[in-house]
């Protein structure tokens, strides 16, 4: 399916290096949106770049850590500087990092909560601005927060990073109330199991090999799933606002 109206729009997309941020990235360029790339990993910026633009599309790499500030204040300069404001985010950057809470592991809790909460409003602060302001002219503007079943759905050992994705949920909710009425829309997408590099980030070989587990059992979700439902939400008509969906493997109960 191809969404004309995005031709217009100018993206930024957290996360981008990989998974699902990686694959709405090229699905935007595709649908002729200019996106800006934003993650930690410079190498495969570059190369989502070049292939990208090889592709016939417009994109700029921005190497940016959502948990520093200096580096986001860093990343939105280069995005103006390059393609002034922007009205469609993608708030996609996250880690999973699971262990039983009795474990104390306060630099898993740290790092998920520096990058999936905080990191989140720090992009929220950096661009919502562009968003107000691409509204108040008319035009379509959208933030999308990438959060998960895990905000409503309780997994053992998933304590902490379910916090954090009921707090992006709640935060795309209590957001919806203050920028809805200038026209930005809001939307809180919660994939179920998804087949990305999170999984790689579980240092609990137990927890490892129970999700590796799970996969074997469900066929999961692809990253170019959610991409697909990410950019059907924001090529919507400016009066629709598709505010919260779950997407789920069929076999996922």
């Amino acid at each position: 399916m191809s969404h004309p109206a995005l031709a217009t729009r100018t993206a930024v997309v957290t996360g981008a290096a990989s998974g699902m941020g990686a694959a709405t990235a090229r699905l935007l360029a595709a649908n002729g949106a200019r996106v800006a790339l934003l993650a930690r990993r410079t190498e495969r910026l570059d190369a989502l770049a070049a292939e990208i633009t090889a592709a016939g599309g417009q994109a700029l790499a921005v190497t940016a850590d959502v948990t520093d500030q200096t580096s986001v204040d860093a990343a939105a300069k280069a995005v103006h500087d390059a393609y002034g404001p922007v009205d469609l985010v993608v708030n996609n950057a996250g880690v999973m990092l699971p262990n039983p809470l009795t474990d104390g592991r306060i630099d898993e809790w740290t790092r998920m909560i520096d990058t999936n909460l905080t990191g989140a409003l720090r992009i929220v602060r950096a661009f919502t601005a562009d968003l107000v302001a691409a509204a108040a002219e008319g035009r379509t503007a959208d933030l999308v927060n990438v959060s998960s079943i895990a905000s409503h759905v309780s997994f053992p050992d998933y304590a902490v990073y379910g916090a954090t994705k009921a707090a992006v949920t709640q935060l795309s909710a209590a957001l919806r109330t203050e920028l809805s009425p200038r026209d930005v829309r809001v939307s809180a997408v919660e994939p179920g199991l998804t087949d990305t590099e999170l999984a790689g980030h579980i240092d609990n070989p137990v927890l490892r090999e129970q999700l590796g587990g799970l996969f074997t059992m469900v066929p999961a979700l692809t990253a170019d799933d959610i991409a697909d439902l990410i950019v059907y939400t924001v090529s919507r008509p400016r009066h629709v606002n598709l505010r919260h969906l779950v997407a789920l493997p069929t076999r996922q109960a």
